[in-house]
């Protein structure tokens, strides 16, 4: 085999990892043996150059020394297997669904065979509990209510635990009895075809959900599932300074499930847009008009702000588009700090001047004004 790894992978020595295993997946796709017209020496040493091209370590020796033996039989470094079995430096997440390959096999996911033969140990699954769906909701809020923060109370139709049996699937009083499905064991083995041969796992039985007993009699209002539909009010607590199309989750408010835990509770956050206020981090900034008069001599205004109308001083001789500050009138970051309310001046002039008013104008010119 020659010993450019960079060649085999067609790749330049500067590629950046991702560059690299696109390239491999590419190739490995190509070349594959089950495929038709694949070849299996090529696809051995795409393998072997990408196990060191993907790996740091390997990668800066290569780099550094070129190609390196362990003293295995072919000549080549197998050190891209663990010690337990796994491939360490193989990548097969692109290879599934092989279908009328040159062995027969058909409809296999390599990632799921893989996971489940090299990485639960002697072929187990380890089980996990049971968990319901998630429900995601939009909710569509004030621009005050974003800044200030709101609690929002909202009706769900979803599964909930059954209030006749808590969630249990029995009819009150009723003993239990073994499960039939896994012989009270709260497991069952389950065997898959897989290109290594048959492969026999074993997972928690649905039956029983790990318990190994089963009610005599099931629940006559949930028929054994533990879980009824129904209307659910769901309290929601925005917080303050909260950005449009932001996400809020509540873990435990999804749907709920038998002997196990319930889902999540997604809330997208719709902020509608308001004519006179923006937000810029945890500032506020708003707009205010100005008279030509007022800017030159000074004044003061009226300020509608989301506290109610305040007093703005307008100092002598503000500029148009002048910022005047607010403080502690901007987003509520906590219980004792806001950010600022910030005032954009707009000096407004006049359209139409009367005799009188050209004649002073003409007297401030000649006094350089």
């Amino acid at each position: 085999m020659t010993n450019d790894y960079y060649k085999i992978l067609e790749v330049d020595k500067k590629a950046s990892k991702d560059e690299i295993k696109k390239a491999y997946r590419k190739l490995a796709h190509k070349y594959h043996p089950d495929k038709k017209g694949g070849d299996e020496k090529k696809f051995k040493e795409i393998n072997e150059a990408y196990s060191t091209l993907s790996d740091d370590k390997k990668k800066t020796e290569y780099d550094t020394y070129g190609r390196t033996f362990n003293g295995a039989s072919s000549g080549y470094d197998t050190s891209g297997f663990s010690s337990q079995g796994g491939f360490g430096g193989f990548d097969f997440s692109g290879f599934s669904n092989f279908n009328g390959g040159a062995s027969g096999f058909q409809d296999f996911d390599l990632g799921d065979i893989f996971s489940e033969f090299f990485g639960g140990g002697a072929g187990t699954r380890t089980s996990q509990k049971r968990r319901g769906r998630d429900i995601s909701i939009d909710i569509e809020i004030s621009f005050s209510e974003s800044i200030f923060g709101v609690d929002r109370k909202v009706l769900i139709k979803k599964k909930v635990l059954c209030d006749e049996c808590n969630g249990s699937g029995a009819k009150n009083g009723v003993e239990m009895k073994t499960c039939s499905a896994c012989n009270g064991s709260g497991k069952i083995h389950e065997s898959k075809r897989s290109i290594f041969g048959t492969i026999t796992h074993t997972v928690v039985c649905n039956e029983c959900v790990g318990k190994g007993k089963v009610p005599k009699e099931k629940c006559s209002k949930c028929s054994g599932f533990g879980v009824i539909e129904k209307q659910e009010e769901i309290n929601i607590k925005i917080p303050s300074g909260i950005e449009d199309g932001e996400m809020i989750r509540q873990t435990g408010t999804g749907e709920a499930i038998k002997d196990g835990i319930s889902g999540d509770l997604y809330i997208k956050i719709h902020v509608k847009k308001d004519p006179n206020f923006k937000k810029e981090g945890n500032n506020i900034l708003t707009d205010l008009d100005v008279k030509l008069t007022d800017a030159i001599t000074g004044s003061e205004y009226k300020l509608k702000t989301l506290d109610g109308i305040i007093t703005i001083e307008i100092p002598i001789g503000i500029n148009h588009g002048d910022f005047l500050r607010v403080k502690e009138k901007g987003v509520v970051i906590n219980k004792d700090r806001r950010g600022d309310l910030l005032v954009k001046v707009k000096i407004i002039m006049p359209k139409k001047l009367s005799k009188k008013s050209k004649e002073l104008l003409d007297e401030l010119r000649k006094e350089g004004i």
